[in-house]
């Protein structure tokens, strides 16, 4: 495979584009030889699914579109960026919030986490947002520990 892979696409946000940003990150995804039926493609699609209802729903209609955009380097680390032209950063709520919704963010970090990536929020030069999510290829080779702790024996 190559070093780097990109594949993007900009849709119009309304509610119908959240099924199709599905669809392309998942094809792409299959392209690039992940199975549909892995774990990490499970966990893509709702990560794809979450940036992008909140990328419709949150920009108040300052967003006529957003981008989804993915990135494999390496065969080691894939990236998925969600871009809009909202200038206000996604918000975490606290634990104690009872509604039902606005729990899009919490459920990204979650899947995240469990997978070992990061989650980063950058401003673009337009002055709008990406939603940046990295998180391991499968197979890839973790990253060594930065020290090591010796066990003295007695």
């Amino acid at each position: 495979m190559a070093d780097h892979l990109e594949a993007s696409v900009t849709l119009p946000s309304e509610p119908a584009s959240v099924s199709a940003a599905r669809a392309f990150a998942l094809g792409t995804l299959g392209e690039w030889g992940l199975p549909p039926e892995s774990e990490l493609a499970e966990t893509v699609r709702l990560i794809v699914s979450e940036l992008t209802t909140n990328a419709v729903q949150h920009t108040f209609g300052q967003s006529p579109t957003f981008t989804v955009d993915l990135r494999l380097r390496r065969d080691e680390q894939l990236s998925i960026g969600v871009t809009d032209s909202h200038p206000r950063f996604p918000r975490r709520l606290p634990a104690a919030v009872q509604q039902d919704n606005g729990r899009g963010l919490v459920i990204i970090r979650w899947l995240t986490t469990e997978c070992g990536g990061r989650l980063r929020v950058r401003p673009t030069g337009e002055g709008g947002k990406t939603v940046l999510i990295e998180l391991p290829w499968p197979g890839a080779v973790p990253a060594a520990p930065l020290t090591a702790v010796r066990r003295r024996e007695p």
